[in-house]
């Protein structure tokens, strides 16, 4: 999905029931990679790499790893001209998603809500609404360093729902550039784009590995507003500007899309109760920083 503006990965992982596995396993796989460059360089050897390689829940990490890569590819070569020919149908159903997907977060919190928590998301989602307000920028031929650095800032948004690293790509001009090398098969913009992608990741899971453990409940609050706010972005009728329009003569058709959207998300997630309910699925695990204990049969 980080191929279509304005859907975050972040957002999907949370209706999918693995965003805790995701970060806490990319956490420990970013940390394990330094661990495993500083040590070697040192003459520590590797076993606090090893620590957190084996703390990754590789049966649920490498799918995901895999799926995002037949994405990526799939999508840049079917859905996002989907997207460009049909944006009021293709907006209104991812609309109707993460509306329906806010329920995720929501319930992840738990508990009462304080008036100050209300305002927090009330502040998070006015700094997206803003952001996904701002017109996107021309196209552009840019350098291979300024590549990996928009690589690094946009694969953040992979892990933070309500924030779409494609649609921050379009915002600096890069989007359609990134489309065409991978379109092309531009091996060389393709590998810097994934080496700043990998540098960006492995620096911004940590933070948020880090909030997630110490700090979960406010961090879950944010990601709320987060993908309270982006929602804007997701309105079916705004401008080349990204200035919002009046509902067009299609309203019903997207009405329609949105409901289903809606409707998909809330059938997963009681598929997800069932499941667990019959320990079929287990519970998601809460993401922390430290290696966990291993089963040494696991």
């Amino acid at each position: 999905m980080e191929v279509i503006p304005g859907v975050s990965g972040g957002t999907i992982a949370l209706i999918l029931g693995v965003y805790d596995t995701l970060i806490d396993g990319a956490g420990h796989l970013a940390r394990g990679v330094v661990r495993l460059i500083s040590d070697g360089l040192r003459g520590r050897g590797t076993s606090r790499a090893v620590e957190h390689f084996r703390s990754v829940r590789w049966v649920v990490v490498i799918p995901i790893g895999v799926g995002m890569l037949a994405a990526v590819v799939i999508g840049a070569r079917f859905v996002a001209p989907l997207v460009e020919e049909h944006p009021v149908e293709t907006k209104a159903l991812f609309a109707g998603l993460i509306a329906a997907s806010l329920i995720v977060p929501i319930r992840m919190v738990g508990g009462r809500w304080r008036v100050h928590e209300v305002a927090v998301v009330l502040a998070a989602a006015a700094l997206t609404f803003f952001l996904t307000g701002l017109p996107p920028a021309g196209d552009a031929n840019p350098p291979l360093w300024v590549v990996a650095i928009a690589a690094a800032f946009a694969v953040c948004a992979l892990v933070l729902p309500g924030v779409s690293g494609s649609y921050l790509l379009l915002t600096v001009g890069m989007y359609a550039p990134t489309l065409a090398a991978v379109n092309d098969r531009n091996l060389a913009y393709v590998a810097v784009f994934a080496l700043g992608a990998i540098v960006g990741l492995g620096l911004f899971v940590s933070g948020l590995q880090w909030l997630l453990s110490r700090h979960r409940r406010i961090t879950l609050i944010v990601v709320t507003g987060l993908m309270l706010g982006s929602l804007r972005s997701m309105w079916p009728w705004q401008s080349e500007e990204n200035a919002l329009l009046p509902a067009g003569p299609e309203a019903l058709t997207a009405v329609t899309l949105f409901a289903v959207g809606v409707l998909a998300v809330l059938v997963l997630l009681i598929v997800e109760a069932i499941l667990v309910r019959r320990h079929v699925l287990s519970e998601d695990t809460v993401s922390d920083p430290t290696p966990h204990p291993v089963d040494p049969e696991r």
